[in-house]
């Protein structure tokens, strides 16, 4: 074994790119000198290499590290560290992500990502046969890598880090061939199904296997679920054997860039998206694209999440629903419903209408983003209207906003509004009504106690309920309205509220039924 031990440094740049997409750096490349075989069995002892250097406050998003890789590795195994100095109140510290590239090279789209860790591991190998959880297996050819460091936060000293780096040699081994699960499992036809479409497992940062989170999925009560790790495809090949007649398992990602996060949702499978991209960048219009032609739904993902890098700056034109409620109710959740109210607003007022007489809106959904315990999965869920458990229906119920979100399987709505000459219009739909016609709203409510209903309309909340949900949690609430007076009805069902500043947390809301056209 050899160690090349180099003294910290700063960026030794060889190449600054700042523009097509978000700042990068690479890197001086690493060349491992020709290995020996010390113990005549004929196959090369591993080497090890030992780097270190400084990334400074104001570093690039993305810095490479180009590896030469010579002929004959079966594996490539990389460890790092950094340092996590203490800082004042208010300063960020150090945060040191890490992934990797194959010879194919770093270029925007992703045609030589091998996998992404984020900062959930300190190492991880790649090689044919297997590799760590969020690496793709594959052959270690030939040619210039790159480990690709992702400094997220820097404190005002810098971030020092350590990386090891160690070839083997060998037989390669066989690329596995990758089983997925199923686009279909046993519906009941057209009915309403339940689901949670942003959940982690082991394969980015997450704690839980794919059998774990498959049978919380079950005890949760839901149908379908979407898998949407960090910035890698790794895990589509681990769901086959969690997918069954009962549970459809879709594949998807979340996109985690530097100004929010977006899940692919039921995507084809092995599809990766590349998020190395900020809104100034003006690219994410070309990766939403990329999701379509997947065959995935373009989601938002908690857009106003306070975390670093949570917040979504890309705007809502490319989106096929957003993601409104993320785990427990909290008042970023809060903000983001208004803010879906609001654009439901603006899509009435722009009067951008369809043959059918509808308006062009955005669909809200519901999902856990469970990483660990005790993240509940299922918590919240959004439940759908759809043809029958498949792939295509579940997405083409989404897409047009049949379905509504629940904190559980025990809450279950019936949401309608009907016209006095029989019409009738269900969640997602339209009520074709003069505007000056009669309708009636009603709302079937099971599974919550002591929740106050409210229906909300373009104009604000124009009905709350006189009396809580019995002890029982069921009720059925109705309200009169025209469509004069209300261009949309939507519901919320919310628990008592805990504060006098804000309103209760919701147990449940739905996407919107509109009226008029008629």
């Amino acid at each position: 074994m050899c160690t090349d031990d180099h003294p910290p440094t700063p960026l030794a740049r060889r190449s600054l790119l700042v523009t097509g997409a978000a700042a990068t750096l690479t890197l001086a490349p690493v060349s491992f000198a020709a290995a020996a075989d010390a113990d005549g069995t004929g196959t090369p002892d591993p080497q090890t290499m030992t780097l270190t250097g400084t990334l400074p406050p104001g570093s690039p998003d993305f810095v490479y590290v180009p590896v030469e890789i010579p002929a004959g590795v079966r594996e490539l195994h990389v460890a790092y560290t950094y340092d996590k100095p203490t800082v004042p109140t208010g300063t960020q510290g150090n945060a040191l992500d890490i992934g990797l590239f194959d010879e194919r090279g770093t270029a925007l789209g992703g045609a030589g990502f091998r996998g992404w860790s984020g900062g959930a591991r300190t190492e991880f190998s790649v090689r044919a046969d297997d590799a760590t959880p969020g690496y793709l297996p594959g052959p270690v050819r030939p040619g210039t890598w790159h480990i690709a460091l992702g400094p997220y936060t820097v404190a005002p000293g810098g971030l020092s880090y350590e990386l090891t780096i160690t070839l083997s040699y060998g037989d390669a081994g066989a690329v596995p061939t990758p089983t997925y699960p199923p686009e279909r499992a046993t519906g009941r036809g057209r009915a309403w199904y339940r689901g949670d479409c942003h959940l982690h497992s082991w394969y980015s940062d997450g704690r839980r296997t794919p059998a774990e989170i498959g049978a919380l999925a079950r005890a949760a009560g839901l149908d379908f679920i979407n898998t949407s790790e960090h910035n890698t495809s790794s895990s589509h090949a681990h769901w086959a054997d969690v997918a069954g007649d009962d549970l459809l398992v879709l594949l998807g990602e979340e996109i985690t860039t530097r100004n929010g996060h977006v899940v692919a949702l039921a995507t084809d499978p092995g599809t990766f998206v590349d998020w190395r991209y900020r809104a100034r960048d003006n690219r994410f219009g070309r990766f939403a694209r990329e999701i379509r032609r997947a065959g995935g739904l373009v989601v938002p993902a908690h857009p106003h999440a306070t975390c670093i890098g949570c917040g979504w700056k890309f705007g809502f034109g490319e989106a096929d629903a957003v993601e409104v409620w993320n785990g427990p109710y909290t008042a970023d959740d809060e903000v983001t419903l208004a803010e879906w109210d609001n654009m439901l607003v603006a899509a009435v007022r722009s009067g951008s209408g369809t043959e059918s007489g509808g308006v062009n809106w955005l669909p809200a959904m519901g999902n856990s983003d469970a990483h660990r315990d005790p993240d509940v999965v299922g918590l919240p869920q959004t439940v759908v209207l759809a043809d029958d458990l498949t792939r295509e229906a579940i997405q083409e119920g989404l897409r047009a906003g049949r379905s509504y979100v629940a904190e559980s399987k025990d809450v279950s709505l019936a949401f309608s509004a009907a016209g006095g000459r029989g019409q009738h219009a269900g969640i997602g739909g339209r009520l074709a009504v003069a505007s000056d016609e009669p309708v009636t709203v009603r709302l079937e409510v099971t599974g919550a106690p002591g929740c106050t209903v409210r229906f909300v309309t373009d104009q604000g909340v124009l009905f709350t309920a006189a009396q809580p949900l019995p002890v029982s949690g069921a009720g059925t609430v109705e309200w009169s309205t025209t469509a004069a007076y209300a261009a949309y009805v939507r519901a919320e069902v919310r628990h008592p509220a805990t504060s006098a500043v804000l309103p209760g947390a919701l147990a449940a809301f739905t996407n919107p039924v509109f009226l008029g056209g008629g």
